[in-house]
Formats: structure tokens, C-alpha cells, sequence
């Protein structure tokens, strides 16, 4: 007697895949998708933070630099909490030609203008509004003897707890950030 068993011959053999085959394989490639359009999302959010932390680190040197670059006898008068919040007016005496001739305290009052018009994004316009800038930018500047401590703050995207590094400048918030330079000016 033979033991092996043979199946019959089927007349309607199954070819190709059945249709939950098909659906769990749309399931997984979808699920993909939506991982990448996920990723891309918050890579674009984390690229957006990153340029605001640059430019507002940037905006502290160049106020460091424009204050170096004057007398030591004016940094009194570039300590200030309201950067960003009222645009000063244009100076009278623009300091910011070649061949210039500027005191020390025009290019104090031309530096603060300067500087804001920057932190608030008004040197970078599109149509007639703000283009540049941080998103609610604030700066403060307070000064001990050469010491200045400049402070740039700024509304994120996202909310995170509020550090608190320094309460004066800028709203407080889950949204702000800052960022604190410490300058020795001589």
C-alpha cells in the first residue's frame, strides 16, 4: 500500500494575490507616507527654530560689535529694556554712510535705531511690510561698569516651558525663547 497521499488536481488554480493581500500592503505603504509627510513637517518647524536662534545670536553680536566700535564712555547710553517694542524714530544724523562724520553720541543714537530696525525685521521689507526679523523680537541691553549683558527674545512656534533666563525682555510665555550674551567691552 502506498502512503503518500496525492491532492487532486484542482481545475481553478489560484494565481496572483487576494484582495486582504492587497489591502495590508496599501495599509503599509500609506502608514509610510504619512511617517515621511510627518518627518518632512517637523524637520521644516525644527529648521524655522534654528534660523531664529541664529539670527537672534547674530542681532547680539552685531549690537556687541557696533558698540565696541564706539566709545567706551557711551555704553550707558545703548542700555535700554525696550528694544522692539516702539521703533525709535529715524535719526536726525544718519551714521550710516561712507565718510560719515558722526560723534560718538549720533552713532549711539544710530547704532539703537539700526539695531532695532533689524530685530523687528524693518530693514527687510516685501510689499511694504516686515520681512526679516524674529517672530515678536525684543532686545534688552543693561550694562555694570564695561559689563553688558544683551538679552534677545522672541516668540517660537511651539509652545516649551518658559526658561525665565531673564524676565524683563519679552513677553513671558511657553512660546518665547532667548538667547543671553555676556560682552566685557574695554
Amino acid at each position: 500500500m502506498n502512503n503518500h497521499f496525492i491532492a487532486p488536481k484542482c481545475k481553478n488554480t489560484q494565481l496572483g494575490m487576494t484582495f486582504i493581500e492587497v489591502l495590508i500592503a496599501v495599509v503599509i505603504i500609506v502608514t509610510g507616507i504619512l511617517g515621511s509627510v510627518a518627518m518632512q513637517a517637523t524637520a521644516k518647524q525644527g529648521s524655522f527654530d534654528a534660523m531664529q536662534r541664529s539670527l537672534a545670536s547674530s542681532l547680539a553680536q552685531d549690537i556687541i560689535a557696533r558698540i565696541r566700535a564706539n566709545s567706551v564712555d557711551n555704553l550707558a547710553g545703548y542700555a535700554t529694556s525696550d528694544y522692539g517694542e516702539n521703533l525709535d524714530a529715524v535719526p536726525a544724523v544718519r551714521c550710516n554712510r561712507e565718510n560719515a562724520q558722526c560723534t560718538p553720541t549720533q552713532m549711539v543714537t544710530n547704532d539703537r535705531y539700526e539695531w532695532e530696525l533689524a530685530l523687528v525685521g524693518g530693514d527687510v521689507t516685501s510689499g511694504g511690510k516686515n520681512a526679516g526679523g524674529l517672530i515678536g523680537g525684543r532686545g534688552c541691553i543693561s550694562q555694570s561698569g564695561n559689563a553688558l549683558t544683551i538679552v534677545v527674545s522672541w516668540q517660537g512656534r511651539t509652545e516649551i516651558s518658559d526658561s525665565k533666563k531673564s524676565e524683563s525682555c519679552g513677553a513671558a510665555g511657553k512660546k518665547r525663547r532667548q538667547v543671553i550674551v555676556q560682552a566685557f567691552i574695554i
